[in-house]
């Protein structure tokens, strides 16, 4: 069961779940890599000046940067998902304060997606969507397994839209 499972209708199914690329991380692990770095030098250099209250001061505000740095942007990043169900795709975000989007694949007109060159070799891209809404498109970006995403979610919106097609096809 994902995340969206408490917005689900009656009859609805969730198909799929995905967060972004796992590679949206590399930026805060490097920060932190280095924020660790430097925490360390300023204590190796103030040594035991201060009767160790001034590396005690440097350990807590290493810490400090280091929350800011990693444990939000890994918050965020593990609560912004995406769910595509057999009626709709959910995007949700947030992590004190939820927010999201809802489109009812009935609704979506194209269904695209782009992969750079490191996309192609993470497996990685950015899916693009349009509905019938005057809003832009939607772009998932760093979506894993981007065909595979870019299949369902193509196949449940021509289904969604069988109904119509037939009913067209009869007049």
């Amino acid at each position: 069961m994902g995340p969206a499972e408490k917005i689900l209708l009656p009859g609805e199914t969730e198909i799929e779940t995905v967060r972004t690329h796992v590679k949206s991380l590399i930026g805060p692990f490097l920060l932190g890599l280095i924020t660790m770095i430097g925490a360390g030098f300023a204590v190796g250099v103030i040594g035991d000046a201060g009767n160790g209250s001034l590396r005690l001061i440097a350990v807590a505000v290493a810490a400090i940067i280091l929350i800011i740095v990693t444990v939000v942007p890994f918050l965020r990043w593990f609560t912004w998902t995406y769910t595509l169900t057999n009626k709709r795709l959910i995007e949700q975000k947030g992590v004190l304060s939820r927010s999201g989007r809802i489109i009812p694949l009935a609704r979506i007109n194209d269904v695209a997606y782009e992969k750079s060159v490191l996309d192609r070799i993470l497996g990685c891209g950015t899916l693009v969507i349009h509905d019938a809404s005057q809003q832009a498109g939607l772009r998932l970006h760093d979506i894993p397994h981007i065909e595979e995403f870019h299949r369902n979610i193509s196949r449940l919106v021509i289904e969604s839209h069988e109904p119509e097609v037939r009913r067209d096809e009869t007049h």
